[in-house]
């Protein structure tokens, strides 16, 4: 299978259609890339297991830091209609990412990346990869190696924010659980947001139980906030800890 590398070329030109506010809206190659610097990321399949809890949240969680370096836009495609993209978006709760439905592979083909996952039931679908527009003109692709199965090695957030600004450093992920109608869960998101910090919230009462919390965390009130896999704590914790961080980078 031969994949190939467009750096130094054009997007291709087409339009797509999406859905918003339950109305279709074309978007066009140019309104999109003419003038901006976007990042695009591309992947087999919404709904898909490694497209839902690693390659697109990780995106959205970082798009506050790739803003900071510059870029415009952060762009989703996938071969699908705009209905099932524009569900996907809902269900991922993820606003710092624009959603794009390739439903007719029509991008995706001219960009020499679709294969055929007839093996799968998928038909034809994107091969996954990442890549930096500026202008209109692709200046780098990070395309996944031709192996087996659904490689997911090159294309990540990570990586890509690596090569558009080395020296930025990629915040810590964030977790928060909290629960609705508390008001000290409230207090510490808006902390969060104040702050520029792109949280996972785990809300109590889906499966998610406060002997959940209690074996997490040791405590069985809302909220707790990890960061960087460190427990914070509630939001008198979290406010000490951003004073804290305050003082010593004053």
């Amino acid at each position: 299978m031969h994949l190939p590398n467009s750096e130094g070329k054009r997007v291709p030109q087409v339009t797509f259609r999406t859905r918003q506010d339950g109305q279709w809206k074309d978007v066009t190659t140019s309104e999109l890339f003419d003038g901006r610097t976007v990042v695009v990321f591309s992947l087999p399949g919404a709904y898909t297991p490694t497209c839902s809890s690693s390659h697109l949240p990780r995106y959205n969680e970082l798009a506050p830091t790739f803003r900071k370096a510059g870029v415009d836009e952060i762009v989703v495609i996938s071969v699908n209609d705009g209905f099932v993209m524009s569900e996907w978006q809902k269900d991922q709760d993820a606003p710092n990412v624009t959603f794009l439905p390739d439903g007719n592979g029509e991008f995706t083909a001219a960009m020499g990346m679709l294969v055929d996952k007839a093996n799968l039931g998928f038909g034809k679908r994107s091969w996954r990869y990442s890549m930096l527009v500026r202008d209109g003109v692709i200046e780098k692709m990070f395309i996944e190696p031709d192996k087996e199965g659904d490689p997911f090695e090159v294309s990540d957030a990570d990586t890509m924010l690596n090569y558009v600004a080395p020296r930025l450093k990629a915040p810590e992920p964030v977790t928060v659980f909290a629960k609705a109608g508390c008001p000290h869960c409230a207090r510490a998101k808006a902390l969060l947001d104040k702050h520029g910090l792109v949280y996972e919230e785990v809300a109590l009462g889906k499966g998610i139980t406060t002997s959940t919390l209690r074996a997490v965390s040791g405590k069985g009130t809302t909220p707790q906030v990890f960061i960087g896999g460190k427990l914070i704590g509630g939001a008198d914790e979290l406010e000490r800890h951003f004073a804290q961080k305050d003082k010593l980078a004053a």
